[in-house]
């Protein structure tokens, strides 16, 4: 019965949402029509504003500035199919970031769509357009087509990331292998958002016993959907073939040693600082185990050369004494 509840509860809040939604959509749709009829100098949107405030003193939500998302988000939405499939089942926050931070229709409904499949919150939202996360998804150079049946094989590709971004950390481009691996257990919160939806943290320099022999997994993590172990190494300059030699030994190790039964194989990762794509691409044609490379980024890129000689938002906001907005 708690359960019926709840679920009749989660309904109806969807429903009120996507009424509202809609309400601001058409709100938008006749701002946009008076404004071409009245022209932009003809006030529209404050006169509206001072008018619905009269006549609906407590509802919320009618604002001048929240008129002008209205209107922004009947533009960013033009086609009712399309929104009302994506951005209509959304809160109206992250119909207000999306508008704010994407131009692009296309990208605008990956993230729409995105946000509602793995139920984003509107800060999660946000992180993720700031990472790029969708456009750096299935990026990675790997051999799952050959080495995993689908569709594991689509999901573990989708999966895996190229750069990944771990400016976070706060290290420099010299930064040691372990200092990279000790900064991401440091924040793991960070670098779990990095990873993508469906990984867990499994543990550090992870201990395995092959022939009498110990040996360490630099990182270690499960995928919830794949149902699968993922190892992960990093190393600290340009990528080798024969790191995938040491990777695909860890995979055969963990399979062994780690895995249940009922676990797929396990996939390994090699994060390296740069790579030439030919020679990881041939590297991987050799292997039979399910291996992906891709690169890693201590510092985020950005046009000016002098990047490490600019302080971040944070770091500025920090010096500042958090200054609110």
């Amino acid at each position: 019965m708690k359960s019926r509840i709840f679920a009749a509860q989660q309904r109806a809040a969807l429903v009120v949402n996507t009424e509202m939604v809609a309400l601001y959509w058409q709100i938008g749709q006749d701002i946009i029509e008076r404004q071409a009829r009245q022209g932009w100098g003809a006030k529209v949107i404050d006169r509206l504003a001072h008018d619905l405030r009269v006549a609906f003193p407590d509802v919320r939500g009618m604002s001048a500035r929240n008129l002008r998302y209205m209107r922004d988000f009947a533009k960013a939405w033009p086609d009712f199919e399309i929104w009302q499939q994506a951005a209509a089942k959304l809160p109206w926050g992250h119909n207000m970031v999306l508008i704010d931070r994407i131009k692009d229709a296309e990208r605008r409904l990956l993230y729409a769509t995105a946000a509602l499949e793995h139920g984003w919150s509107r800060n999660a939202l946000d992180t993720h357009i700031d990472l790029q996360s969708i456009e750096r998804a299935g990026k990675a150079i790997t051999n799952f087509e050959r080495t995993l049946q689908p569709p594991s094989s689509d999901l573990a590709r989708e999966s895996l990331k190229d750069p990944y971004k771990l400016d976070f950390l706060g290290l420099g481009d010299d930064a040691e292998e372990r200092a990279i691996e000790q900064g991401v257990v440091d924040h793991l919160t960070e670098f779990l958002v990095e990873l993508g939806v469906g990984f867990a943290y499994v543990g550090r320099q992870v201990h395995l016993e092959v022939g009498g022999d110990d040996f360490y997994i630099d990182l270690l993590f499960y995928h919830l959907k794949l149902r699968s172990y993922v190892v992960i190494e990093i190393k600290g300059g340009k990528f080798k073939p024969e790191h995938l030699g040491q990777l695909s030994f860890y995979l055969t190790a963990v399979d062994e040693t780690l895995s249940h039964e009922s676990d797929g194989p396990t996939i390994g990762l090699l994060l390296c600082r740069s790579k030439n794509e030919v020679v990881a691409e041939y590297a991987l044609k050799d292997s039979n185990r399910a291996l992906g490379v891709a690169e890693y980024e201590l510092l985020r890129a950005l046009p000016d050369p002098l990047q490490t000689a600019l302080p971040t938002i944070e770091q500025i906001e920090r010096e500042l004494g958090g200054v609110d907005e």
